[in-house]
């Protein structure tokens, strides 16, 4: 996605243009938001459109005689069987073949939209639609939660990171990507979806109201006994940075020197958000991370602002799990990296590709450019934010939530002993 330009009366942030930390996943960076209906879509960045000079000269090294042979066959000999069907235009049999060819690279962020696709994924990168509240990505290729959004119908209805989606509304997920997911997902106020999930392999069948999505966006307050200061983060918008802003001032004001960031069931959002957030704890020039175009374009190394406001003495702990992805693993990534937070929870759900639009015939195709790359030189796609301290929030096999957060629990012990 590309980062927008965020303007604010102390700060102008001004990023790259082509990347999307999906970025939330909102079918973008690497996944899908399937809930919205405001601004607080989960893009890392807004997904730019490349422009419509593109090069249409034949790669002479193809030969396309297969191809040729094989749309004449079917021009020749297919006999509709079905009364209610028809035959393909010849635009839909070029559309289908560019969906092939795209398919071809084995990557599910690597997609073609014709024309009907592309206008409702660019209804979805705007949020202007109903859903249940929850991002979806595709991971061991399967369809899976990355986490519900907290106060969401999904989370009320008991859908968790990590849940396998087997079916939507009947039809199986298999061979099926994010952006037909969140295409059977949407739909209109107060219409249901019915889900099976596998969880702990075993599959569960839940019913979810869709609704307009309204996310909290931040949390914090101190805990008088331990002297902890909160501050969690749900989701990273284009209005988190002025969030934490406050946040952070409440912090700084109530003479705290424990700091917990919570990014636990994050999905991600806007990079600038996420960059904002870390220039509050880096010095200026510092790395928060690289995006790699793998040699076909220069690396873009995104930089904190410089902000480096937190009082001295300050300790800090950052949570994270399985539901936090994107901008929640840059985040997450700098402070780990630049040695400046302990970071506790489980492994991060590991989303880091970054994706553009090239505008075709109507159509869109979606293409992944570059990947999302820690100070240090991790890969966040596939891999992930290893914990400093690993503790899991449940044992395994438990239906219900324990009764004192043993993640928020760690994080307390180590600010307070340094254990």
């Amino acid at each position: 996605m590309e980062s927008e330009q965020t303007h604010r009366s102390k700060r102008t942030v001004v990023t790259r243009g082509i990347s999307f930390a999906l970025v939330a996943a909102l079918a973008f960076g690497a996944g899908l938001v399937v809930g919205g209906g405001n601004s607080s879509s989960s893009l890392v960045s807004h997904l730019p459109l490349i422009g419509n000079q593109l090069d249409a000269t034949p790669d002479q090294s193809a030969d396309l005689t297969d191809f040729w042979e094989a749309w004449n066959a079917l021009d020749a000999n297919y006999v509709i069987t079905h009364a209610s069907s028809t035959l393909p235009s010849v635009k839909d049999r070029l559309y289908g073949a560019i969906s092939g060819l795209a398919s071809s690279y084995g990557d599910p962020y690597t997609v073609f939209f014709p024309p009907k696709q592309a206008k409702a994924f660019s209804d979805n990168i705007s949020g202007s639609f109903a859903g249940v509240g929850m991002e979806i990505d595709v991971k061991n290729n399967v369809l899976t939660v990355i986490a519900p959004l907290k106060g969401t119908p999904a989370e009320a209805a008991g859908i968790k990171a990590g849940d396998q989606i087997a079916a939507i509304n009947g039809k199986t997920t298999d061979g099926m990507s994010t952006d037909a997911a969140v295409a059977a997902i949407r739909g209109p106020v107060g219409t249901t979806v019915d889900f099976t999930i596998v969880r702990g392999g075993k599959p569960l069948d839940i019913k979810v109201t869709r609704e307009t999505i309204q996310v909290p966006e931040t949390d914090d307050g101190l805990d008088a006994k331990s002297g902890v200061y909160h501050i969690a983060l749900y989701e990273f918008t284009a209005n988190s940075a002025n969030l934490f802003d406050q946040a952070f001032a409440r912090f700084k004001a109530s003479g705290s020197k424990k700091l917990v960031i919570d990014l636990r069931g994050n999905p991600g959002g806007y990079l600038d958000a996420a960059v904002d957030i870390a220039s509050h704890f880096l010095p200026k020039g510092a790395t928060v991370v690289t995006e790699d175009f793998g040699g076909k374009a220069t690396n873009q190394v995104h930089t904190s602002l410089g902000y480096d406001d937190v009082p001295p003495g300050t300790k800090i702990a950052v949570l994270i799990d399985g539901g936090s992805a994107s901008a929640s693993e840059i985040l997450s990534g700098a402070l780990q990296d630049n040695h400046v937070a302990e970071i506790i929870g489980t492994q991060s759900f590991g989303k880091g590709s970054v994706q553009t639009l090239i505008p075709i015939d109507g159509g869109s195709l979606k293409v992944t450019v570059a990947r999302w790359i820690t100070p240090a030189g991790h890969w966040i796609m596939g891999n992930g934010i290893t914990p400093d301290i690993k503790v899991a929030y449940a044992a395994p096999g438990a239906t219900e939530a324990p009764k004192v957060d043993p993640q928020m629990a760690r994080a307390v012990q180590f600010l307070t002993t340094g254990k």
